[in-house]
């Protein structure tokens, strides 16, 4: 992990999620993320360590366990509190949650993995917590309570709430609880005014304009191809496919689970905005146009 400064106090760990620091006093640094498991915890107490910093705190942006993953080493070597804020705090600390959330139902064991599924850790809601220096705010939309952290030297570390143009282009479909949510998110982040921004799985760049508007017109071509797609009767199965086929994706549990529920999120923005409804034929559920 390359350990960045950008700012007086500020720094971040390139890493496929990048992990923010902030210095909150002589040595002592509050951690942004952990990473997705042990191993990278590990890597980011080393790199904090060889750097002079002691760990004085953990904050999670959100759950997902690719962001909580190093979370039980660091604790358990430090000592130190974690931070999560309201619903995020609760998966957190019962990473059981999300596959079964994901799944719909006890999730099986090809989905209890490292990338579904967390180690444990005990946590604090978030509140008045943090230090003299940080501030967060609500990025509502990839998951149920995620937000961004703004640190005193106006770097924005904006968790899951904007994907890069590469995965964007690969993937196509990204991880989306609640769309409305989401689309308001990405208004709110026009109006940002920062020095820099620190993406999870992007670039730190110091201009997000086209990269708002790269997820959003994502967002809303993949609404738009449901909503053509339901113009007949169809299963939430024969839009998955669709998706998949639309896309050229490959299915595998773990997509399966992540793509499925984004879709069925979609799937309840559209009938919410008056786009399509539902109807129960032979004991199956149909969607489609009004």
């Amino acid at each position: 992990m390359e350990l960045v400064k950008v700012g007086k106090k500020t720094y971040y760990l390139k890493n496929a999620t990048n992990i923010g620091l902030y210095e909150v006093s002589n040595n002592e640094v509050y951690i942004i993320d952990t990473g997705n498991d042990k191993e990278a915890g590990k890597k980011i107490l080393k790199t904090v360590n060889e750097a002079g910093f002691v760990v004085k705190g953990i904050i999670n942006t959100h759950s997902n366990a690719d962001h909580i993953g190093g979370n039980k080493v660091i604790q358990e070597r430090t000592n130190c509190p974690i931070f999560a804020n309201n619903i995020e705090n609760s998966f957190t600390s019962y990473p059981i949650l999300e596959p079964s959330f994901l799944y719909g139902g006890y999730p099986f064991k090809d989905i209890r993995n490292k990338f579904l599924l967390a180690k444990e850790s005990v946590v604090t809601n978030i509140d008045d917590n943090l230090p003299l220096g940080l501030e967060y705010f609500n990025l509502k939309g990839h998951f149920f309570d995620m937000i961004g952290v703004k640190t005193s030297d106006n770097v924005y570390f904006l968790a899951d709430s904007l994907f890069s143009e590469e995965t964007i282009n690969k993937y196509h479909v990204f991880f989306i609880y609640d769309v409305k949510e989401y689309l308001n998110t990405l208004d709110y982040l026009s109006t940002l005014k920062g020095n820099l921004y620190i993406p999870s799985h992007s670039e730190a760049t110091n201009d997000i304009s086209s990269l708002i508007l790269l997820n959003k017109n994502k967002v809303l071509e993949i609404i738009n191809k449901i909503y053509n797609f339901c113009f007949e009767e169809k299963t939430f199965e024969e839009i998955l496919k669709y998706i998949f086929d639309e896309y050229n994706l490959t299915m595998n549990a773990n997509q399966y689970v992540l793509i499925g529920s984004t879709i069925r999120s979609y799937l309840s923005y559209l009938y919410d905005e008056l786009k399509i409804t539902y109807e129960f034929k032979d004991n199956k559920m149909f969607w489609k146009q009004i």
